[in-house]
């Protein structure tokens, strides 16, 4: 859990369309784990979590101040639980985010809205 990296993907090879070779930028410096094991009947996936962290939009408090008061920005979106809200998030990166302390102040908060898909 202490051992999380970051990387550039330089190339992605698809020839072996089963077993793509993806390429970084420089060497991990850690093993990472990925199997998956059956304990009673149950598969249990054990690999790394891997995010993308570039993101075209970054939505984000104030850089100076929402770390040191834990109050930065929230995204909220709300109905009345009648699937009258339409709204879709995508390619974004959020820095310096949600409201501690705050019941309902998360980065993101989709309050009643119904049906999320």
């Amino acid at each position: 859990m202490n051992h999380a990296e970051t990387f550039y993907i330089q190339s992605i090879d698809r020839s072996n369309i089963d077993h793509p070779v993806i390429t970084l930028d420089s060497q991990l410096l850690w093993t990472h784990f990925a199997k998956t094991e059956n304990y009673g009947g149950v598969d249990i996936d054990m690999r790394a979590e891997v995010g993308l962290l570039s993101r075209n939009v970054v939505y984000r408090g104030d850089p100076e101040t929402s770390s040191a008061n834990m109050y930065g920005a929230i995204i909220f979106m709300h109905s009345q639980g009648d699937d009258s809200i339409i709204g879709k998030i995508s390619y974004i990166e959020l820095r310096d985010v949600g409201q501690a302390f705050k019941v309902g102040r998360y980065p993101i908060h989709f309050h009643m809205v119904g049906n999320i898909m």
